[in-house]
């Protein structure tokens, strides 16, 4: 039986190049806000952690010194190779590795980003007390990702559908789980953003590359589901629905 890690390099080993063309990843008012929000004076050191196809990495490219693309899984950074050739990206990197066991000196980065990563981190404090190590004073840690509701039901429910989705899905975390945690890291943080995500169901399973058994099990979930969670979620006839995201900036208070 494999681990989660294992299960996440599995599960999008197969699938990368899906998310270095998914709309999803590459844009969202979000990703334009994570690079407004971080102040950049096109001196910085940036560590885009759990890059996946590396569009945040991308993103911060054109106003930092260099980028540091990290991620678990070698496949997804050999699409961010691709799409930075593609753009002719040259103060860019990538290194394979676990978010939650840096390969990096102390005090190495003055941003750390990760965006729709944290989700499949099995021990999201292990990561957050990484990046607290390898950011320099007063560094500022920027994430972005889908959130969980407060409320029993609707956390329930997203965690289901978001595992039968994809079996490498470990939690999303509420807003006030993520401050709670960011907290005892070290960080201070805010919430500057949040949003609903509209996803198109077919795109989503196919993404992932859901098996046909478990793309069926969905639909009669969403069939199923009470009207909570038909409201929260503004899930359509064509299973077309929202979920909530956030974007939180902690800085380093010690």
């Amino acid at each position: 039986m494999q681990d989660v890690k294992a299960s996440v390099q599995q599960q999008f080993g197969n699938v990368a190049v899906n998310y270095a063309t998914s709309t999803v990843h590459a844009s969202g008012e979000d990703l334009n806000r994570m690079v407004q929000i971080a102040d950049l004076t096109d001196a910085e050191q940036v560590l885009d952690a759990g890059c996946g196809a590396g569009h945040t990495a991308l993103a911060f490219a054109p106003h930092v010194a260099h980028v540091v693309a990290y991620d678990l899984t070698a496949s997804m950074l050999e699409q961010v190779e691709r799409l930075a050739a593609e753009r002719h990206i040259i103060n860019l990197s990538t290194r394979q590795g676990d978010v939650e066991v840096l390969p990096f000196a102390n005090s190495s980065f003055d941003v750390v980003v990760s965006r729709y990563s944290a989700h499949h981190w099995p021990h999201p404090a292990h990561a957050l007390a990484e990046f607290k190590r390898v950011l320099k004073p007063n560094g500022q840690f920027i994430l972005s990702d889908i959130v969980a509701a407060e409320d029993p039901t609707l956390d329930t429910f997203l965690q289901t559908v978001e595992l039968l989705r994809d079996p490498s899905h470990v939690r999303d975390h509420s807003i006030s789980q993520w401050t709670a945690m960011l907290h005892d890291a070290g960080f201070t943080s805010e919430v500057p953003f949040t949003w609903q995500l509209p996803l198109d169901f077919d795109s989503w399973v196919t993404r992932m590359a859901t098996p046909p058994a478990n793309v069926a099990i969905l639909k009669t979930l969403f069939d199923g589901a009470p009207s909570e969670v038909h409201n929260a979620m503004d899930v359509q006839p064509n299973y077309r629905f929202q979920i909530p995201g956030a974007l939180f900036r902690g800085r380093r208070n010690y």
